[in-house]
């Protein structure tokens, strides 16, 4: 959406021909009635200096028009300015020349002979000439002040008001001495002289934009030549009739306006024609400078040493103007490969094996780190049609990563100068490449830092600080990483008065990874357990959650439980996860609630359903629910022996008369005692429920 500033412009600029082009059909209108009144002999009706006026206020219109379409225009460039002042001729010379075959199609008439229709002929033209001169003052101004100073603005600020004043003086008569007409004239001119001097923006074009606006200045010499030969030879047919009319040469701004617009053009036009000849090698030095800072920022813009590798290949073929290039890498195990340009890999290997056969001791040996210039002893290689070369290492902590060469069909095509720009460009390709590898070094480590810590915050902010009590029932949890970040998660929720949720998970994979997947199964425990859904239909929704979400691979084990307080049951659904351990007070018996379910994730179509159930359990007091994952019963000894369910069931069954805490601290306990150490492989995570009525 344009901006308020761009629909002002828009707008000025719109008012501003508006007032143009009306100033213009009341100046037509006025000076017609003149030219009658003056042929006639009549008193006019109205003022004869309004003409005048009318054209002073077409003027000053038609330079607020460019002023908003060009001078505020910041998306032009030098060429484009040019393109908008030849369009501008252009259409100008057009209708000019439409207004000549006009009268050429008259031929003798009366009508082509008659004063008023040459008077409007020449106001047409007039009006077109003066649109094309202003247009022309808008972009030189550009021009000139490109890389403005203080000086050059007050200037040209001087100039604009002289101007300003000679414009006023034609109508007011401000000036009626002859030496003052020609102290402005004087102070006009060398200002116009000073500031046409100002030339800074030809520096900036290429060869061929350079060629492109001498065409188009010869184009606006043109345009400048034909209107100057078309309004005097419409005054000179005039006047012969009649002297009230508006001539263009008798309007001191319009020739200031005229003279300053050819003289900048004829300066552009010789500055760009001398500069021609140095365009060439200013574009070289000017690639040079852009290849080497390619060179430069390559570490901060690539993704890898590849890219390296091929930006320096590319910009030191394109600085000497190479027919052919390759580059040879050091690989790991000593191993070479090629990069090559213009080259086929076969032929870099002959010249290579050429070279080797006739002992040459050189870059191309990759025992030396000199770069020479081997032209001569390629010249006795037959079959190949190049006749010079040079090679440079590349070389990464003072150790050789690999050589460039460059070829040329051409014998001695390579100077000094040229061995220095590639030299630099070689040298600054390894300090690239050395910074490449402690950038990606240093960022590896970051990133992993970065991620073990959020996975760290993450998984703290899963687990409850809190869990539910109950005066039926008591709970209390454990969990443990084995590296940094694990993923088990447990967590409780209070569904209605008589309804807790209880969720114990196990999250495929480790770090970030398995930290985000938790989050994502905690939105989906707290989102769902509220819709007091049973447990079949809550495994079926999360899955369905979940299967859009986990990559291909990627899985969830868990088991969800509804205490119901007031049934005095326990309802639940396992998918995947390990059974749970329920003790029961009244028998003084142990058993696994083991029952068919498959893990989140795993099954990705809606037939997840045929692979999940609702189970329920009544409970007394006195009873407990045990629920853990699956780092707990593979915990090993150093023997290698896993601690298993048996000896699970045995160590909590001799401490059921305890508190769900104790019961957990006494747990965890004999884990470390029987695998020896607190260092662990898997993650420990237990959930005690102990039933109190």
């Amino acid at each position: 959406m344009l901006n308020t500033t761009t629909l002002k412009t828009k707008a000025l600029a719109r008012f501003s021909f508006m007032a143009a082009t009306v100033a213009w059909l009341v100046m037509v209108f006025s000076d017609v009635t003149v030219l009658f009144s003056d042929l006639k002999g009549l008193t006019p009706d109205i003022p004869v200096w309004l003409p005048k006026v009318m054209l002073d206020l077409y003027i000053v219109g038609l330079y607020y028009y460019y002023k908003f379409k060009i001078e505020r225009d910041e998306s032009l460039n030098f060429t484009d300015l040019l393109w908008r002042v030849f369009a501008t001729g252009l259409v100008a010379t057009v209708m000019s020349l439409s207004l000549r075959l006009l009268d050429f199609l008259l031929g003798s008439t009366k009508l082509s002979s008659n004063i008023f229709f040459i008077e409007v002929q020449y106001l047409m033209n007039l009006g077109l000439f003066m649109s094309f001169l202003i247009a022309a003052f808008t972009a030189w101004k550009r021009l000139i002040l490109y890389q403005k100073s203080k000086w050059l603005i007050r200037g040209w600020t001087i100039f604009e008001i002289a101007l300003l004043v000679v414009l006023l003086s034609d109508i007011l008569q401000l000036i009626q001495e002859d030496w003052a007409l020609t102290l402005i004239s004087v102070l006009t001119g060398l200002l116009a002289l000073v500031l046409s001097a100002n030339m800074k923006w030809v520096a900036y074009l290429n060869f061929r934009q350079k060629w492109t606006s001498l065409l188009l200045l010869l184009l606006s010499f043109f345009y400048l030549g034909y209107f100057f030969y078309t309004t005097n030879r419409f005054s000179e047919e005039i006047a012969i009739q009649s002297t009230a009319f508006l001539e263009f040469g008798g309007h001191v701004f319009n020739i200031y306006l005229f003279s300053f617009v050819m003289l900048y053009s004829i300066f552009s036009f010789l500055v760009i024609l001398f500069n021609l000849p140095t365009s060439s090698v200013f574009e070289q030095k000017l690639e040079e400078v852009v290849n080497f800072q390619r060179i430069s920022q390559s570490v901060q813009t690539e993704q890898s040493e590849e890219s390296v590798y091929e930006i320096l290949l590319e910009s030191s073929v394109r600085s000497v103007f190479a027919d052919a290039a390759w580059l040879e890498i050091k690989g790991d195990h000593e191993q070479s490969r090629l990069q090559t340009r213009n080259i086929a890999e076969t032929e870099a290997v002959r010249i290579q094996e050429h070279l080797n056969g006739r002992q040459v001791r050189g870059v191309l040996d990759q025992s030396s780190d000199r770069t020479r210039n081997l032209s001569a002893h390629l010249a006795t290689l037959k079959g190949t049609r190049f006749r010079s070369i040079m090679a440079f290492p590349v070389q990464v902590k003072g150790e050789k990563i690999g050589t460039l060469v460059l070829l040329k069909e051409l014998p001695d095509g390579f100077n000094k100068e040229m061995t220095q720009i590639v030299s630099a460009f070689a040298n600054q390709a390894g300090i690239s490449i050395e910074n490449f590898r402690l950038l990606k070094e240093a960022l590896q480590n970051e990133r992993y830092k970065e991620e073990l810590k959020i996975a760290k915050t993450v998984q703290k902010s899963l687990l409850p600080n809190t869990l539910e009590v109950a005066e039926d029932f008591e709970i209390a949890a454990f969990s443990e990483s084995a590296d940094e970040v694990g993923g088990d998660y447990y967590d409780t929720l209070r569904i209605t008065e008589h309804e807790v949720g209880l969720i114990i998970a196990d999250v495929s994979g480790k770090g970030t990874t398995a930290a985000f997947h938790m989050s994502q199964m905690k939105g989906i425990f707290h989102s769902l357990a509220q819709q007091s859904l049973e447990p079949k239909e809550f495994m079926i929704r999360a899955n369905q959650a979940l299967r859009y979400c986990l990559e291909r691979g990627s899985f969830i084990s868990a088991t969800y439980f509804v205490l119901d307080i007031l049934q005095k049951k326990i309802h639940y659904s396992r998918a995947g996860h390990c059974p749970v351990l329920f003790y029961q007070a009244s028998s003084g018996t142990a058993m696994y609630l083991s029952d068919r379910g498959a893990a989140l994730g795993m099954v990705k179509s809606k037939d997840y359903c045929h692979y999940v159930e609702t189970k329920s359990i009544a409970y007394e007091a006195g009873d407990v629910m045990v629920l853990f994952t699956d780092g707990i019963t593979e915990a090993k000894n150093p023997r290698g022996e896993e601690f298993g369910l048996e000896r699970l069931k045995e160590t909590l069954q001799g401490v059921v008369n305890k508190s769900p805490r104790e019961m957990q601290e006494y747990l965890i306990a004999e884990l470390y005692k029987y695998t020896g150490t607190e260092e662990i492989d898997d993650d420990y995570t237990t959930m005690i429920v102990k039933f109190r009525k």
